[in-house]
């Protein structure tokens, strides 16, 4: 059974400025989500489910989904805001995304076997595909095995200001133990710092082992964050800014000894587009993975 690839897609990248999920980066005018899709093809994922939402359907549909048409089985789900369960009400209030738990209990009517979860607009490289998808391929639809790549933090930051990240712990046997969502997170003179809910910093470590989103799941999580996010929303529906976090049910299901997740170690390197600025770097990066050879100029001849 092949693993499907599930791409979270529907933000618009607000401090960015514009669609950046069909930004040109590559040398024949490539994407992110190109290079993401290739190395998935090539690591052997069956088909990918992007979640979007109707602000960006069209435009995503007829300049990202259509490429790809003759390449690997495509698909697509919405996320809404007014998407909750049975019984709750969206508060008028309500401006911002549920978050990513939210996002990948959207396919949960898509999705039937084992599959990975990344995010749009971050390029993770081709080790990281092989790497779970050789995981996946070893699961059955029943188990309750996880997994998740791990990137260092000192390779995860951006040079123009404050982004978000799952800082990780684990067990001899590289089993997840504990993963914190951090979302002030900069390199100060100092070091690397994050910024608490009272602006107070703290510092960590370079080596730190971070999520970068890049998660294994079988469709066994799925009932698991239909529960958790139920609970989510009876403590927090009315908390305007709160967001249901992948790592919050990872760390449930850890916690409960209902779910392992395996912490898989990548060579890859990891850039991603938070900022307008971060564009030149990843083209550059891209430019450099092409000249070394692990890409061919135009991926899609």
């Amino acid at each position: 059974m092949k693993p499907t690839l599930l791409i979270l897609a529907a933000g618009m990248g607000s401090r960015y400025g514009g669609l950046k999920q069909t930004d040109k980066l590559g040398p024949s005018g490539e994407t992110i989500i190109d290079y993401s899709i290739y190395d998935a093809i090539h690591a052997g994922f069956g088909r990918v489910v992007f979640i979007i939402r109707e602000a960006i359907r069209e435009e995503f549909v007829e300049v990202v989904m259509r490429k790809f048409e003759d390449k690997i089985p495509c698909s697509y789900v919405m996320q809404e805001l007014d998407k909750l369960p049975e019984g709750y009400e969206l508060p008028a209030e309500r401006k911002k995304p549920w978050g990513t738990g939210h996002a990948v209990l959207m396919a949960a009517q898509e999705i039937k076997e084992p599959f990975a979860v990344i995010n749009a607009d971050d390029f993770y490289g081709r080790d990281s595909f092989e790497q779970i998808a050789r995981f996946l391929k070893q699961q059955d639809t029943e188990s309750h095995n996880f997994a998740m790549v791990g990137y260092r933090l000192k390779n995860t930051l951006s040079e123009f200001g404050y982004v978000s990240r799952g800082i990780c712990e684990s067990n001899d046997e590289m089993l997840l133990t504990t993963v914190t969502e951090l979302t002030k997170i900069k390199r100060e003179e100092k070091g690397i710092q994050y910024l608490d809910e009272q602006e107070k910093p703290h510092p960590l470590k370079e080596e730190d082992i971070v999520s970068m989103n890049f998660w294994g799941f079988t469709p066994k999580f799925f009932q698991h964050l239909k529960t958790g996010f139920k609970n989510f929303l009876d403590e927090s529906i009315n908390k305007e800014k709160s967001e249901y976090y992948i790592p919050t049910e990872a760390n449930n299901l850890i916690n409960k000894g209902t779910a392992t997740v395996k912490v898989l170690p990548t060579s890859s390197s990891w850039f991603g587009i938070t900022f307008k600025e971060d564009k030149q770097l990843a083209m550059d990066n891209i430019k450099k993975l092409v000249g070394e050879g692990v890409y061919p100029e135009n991926l899609w001849p």
